[in-house]
């Protein structure tokens, strides 16, 4: 940062006064959740289901063992809470309730902790124009103030100016609050695409299951994947 721009930050800090300095604060952290929610998405590969799918499809086609293996690696919220349907469904004759409760457990857990950080961006996004609507009013008091204070020599460049001022802590709340917003409906549109696709994931996973018990069941078919759970050889 060159010796102009830090010059250019004070005088706005001096012009706005305290509610720029806030304003300036709140977007420090805004940027700085905004920055450690990518970080976190990226790690969690929020968005990215394709080894979990390779797993449905290993599941359905009776490899167990590598569909659990493929589910584990999958380091999305999709891939745990398939990882955790399959290893309770191997070798265990556990009811599917049981099973469904602890896979609804495991997707909120995981859905929760994208969700951190939302509440701080979605309040700093509602307080930024108040704050600069609450620093415009300040500013115009404080204008209307001088131009009393000058009285019959009023000049309206006071007037102006101290308009002027005020209006500047608006633009800056303004500018704080968009682009939260805006990133704040990003996040929210990903976390919620992520809860509809382990939803469908764990329905898939439920539903092939089943059919697979009632064809084995029935002698018509190879036997789903929770019955063939033992060591698999390699074709």
């Amino acid at each position: 940062m060159t010796e102009d721009m830090i010059q250019q930050m004070r005088d706005l800090l001096a012009l706005g006064g305290p509610v720029v300095a806030i304003l300036l604060a709140l977007s420090v952290i805004a940027l700085a959740l905004i920055l450690l929610k990518l970080v976190q998405f990226w790690r969690e590969r929020v968005g990215f289901h394709g080894r979990s799918e390779r797993a449905m499809y290993l599941w359905v086609h009776g490899n167990a063992a590598e569909a659990r293996r493929t589910a584990e690696e999958d380091r999305s919220a999709v891939g745990a809470a398939l990882a955790t349907a399959m290893r309770l469904s191997m070798g265990r004759q556990l009811p599917r309730q049981i099973v469904e409760e602890e896979v609804g457990r495991i997707a909120l857990r995981r859905l929760h902790e994208l969700q951190r950080g939302f509440r701080a961006l979605d309040a700093i996004a509602q307080i930024s124009p108040l704050l600069g609507l609450f620093g415009t009013v300040l500013g115009m008091i404080e204008a209307f103030r001088q131009l009393q204070g000058a009285g019959s020599a009023v000049d309206p460049s006071i007037l102006a100016g101290g308009i002027w001022v005020a209006l500047l802590t608006t633009a800056a709340g303004l500018a704080v609050a968009m682009p939260v917003s805006l990133v704040l409906t990003w996040f929210e549109t990903r976390v919620e695409n992520e809860r509809v696709a382990i939803e469908t994931t764990a329905t898939s996973f439920f539903s092939q299951t089943a059919m697979g018990d009632l064809r084995a069941a029935s002698g018509n078919a190879v036997p789903s994947a929770p019955m063939v759970a033992g060591p698999h050889h390699a074709h």
